[in-house]
């Protein structure tokens, strides 16, 4: 009889591990991988702990090396560790998950995930619009507007880059406005009385330019999620942005309902990282919700 030694291996005692078994019919880098993922995604271990190293796993799972660098690989890619050359493999923060019930900012987006949010200011100023922002802002080309350049933080993490154009006449002095702290949609509110009430969306997923890549401390070509946003208050556009998101560190997480079925209240899904609820345009029954960028 082979002895269950050979099946079966007791990773780390007291730490909530999950046992591998070499009888199962389940891949042994699966096992691993949902046994590493397991007190990650239960908040056991919290960010910024170090996993044991390549060595050390390959010892307590009884696995090659080449095993054990697959299910590391495929937590780092489900953005649940970060790995450093010469350091290890590190619980990373949550994900930050785009899609809440209502239409807010992203620093009371934040807030909401407890993260606190800042901003680092590139650059702001009024210069002429050109064609492409004329058109999204309904105004004529050449007309002054103010651009904000952005560097958005979360526990002074960069989290993305955002560049927001607003027309200059309906916001005199928007510029001189302190942005590091400060939520561009509440200094609106604050100072204009324009509230933005409604906002509309396109999202593509492309790699991150050198430039954008060195804001967002990321390798060049890294894949991010860009947000086009045109935000509209008292049924005209005032807003126009242009997000990168980093793409290990933002998500849009979508629900979606078939025509005509009524509406339940989800079920928790269990993860840490924070549910959504995004209907399609289709099925929307009120105001569309969407990712939070000012």
């Amino acid at each position: 009889m082979t002895p269950a030694s050979a099946f079966e291996v007791d990773v780390v005692g007291g730490d909530g591990l999950r046992r591998v078994s070499r009888a199962s019919q389940i891949p042994l880098y699966h096992q691993v991988a949902n046994s590493l993922r397991e007190p990650i995604v239960s908040g056991m271990w919290g960010p910024g702990r170090r996993l044991p190293s390549e060595m050390d796993l390959v010892a307590r799972y009884g696995a090659s090396r080449i095993t054990i660098r697959q299910p590391l690989a495929e937590l780092t890619q489900e953005g649940l560790i970060l790995r450093e050359r010469g350091r290890g493999s590190f619980v990373r923060d949550p994900t930050i998950t785009a899609g809440p019930h209502e239409l807010t900012s992203f620093s009371a987006e934040m807030r909401a995930r407890g993260l606190r949010a800042s901003s680092r200011v590139l650059s702001i100023g009024v210069l002429p619009a050109d064609e492409d922002v004329a058109r999204r802002l309904d105004i004529v080309e050449g007309e002054p507007v103010v651009r904000l350049e952005r560097l958005r933080l979360g526990d002074d993490e960069p989290i993305g880059l955002q560049l927001a154009y607003l027309p200059a006449r309906e916001f005199p002095g928007l510029e001189t406005a302190d942005f590091g702290t400060a939520s561009l949609y509440e200094q609106l509110e604050a100072r204009y009385g324009a509230v933005i009430e409604e906002a509309e969306e396109t999202f593509i997923v492309a790699s991150v330019d050198a430039k954008t890549a060195g804001h967002l401390e990321l390798p060049p070509g890294s894949p991010g999620l860009i947000v086009e946003r045109i935000g509209w208050s008292g049924g005209r556009p005032i807003e126009y942005t242009k997000s990168v998101m980093r793409g290990d560190r933002y998500r849009v997480q979508l629900r979606l309902r078939r025509r005509g079925v009524p509406h339940r209240q989800p079920r928790s899904s269990g993860s840490r990282r924070t549910d959504a609820t995004v209907d399609r345009p289709s099925e929307r029954q009120s105001q569309r919700p969407s990712p939070n960028v000012a």
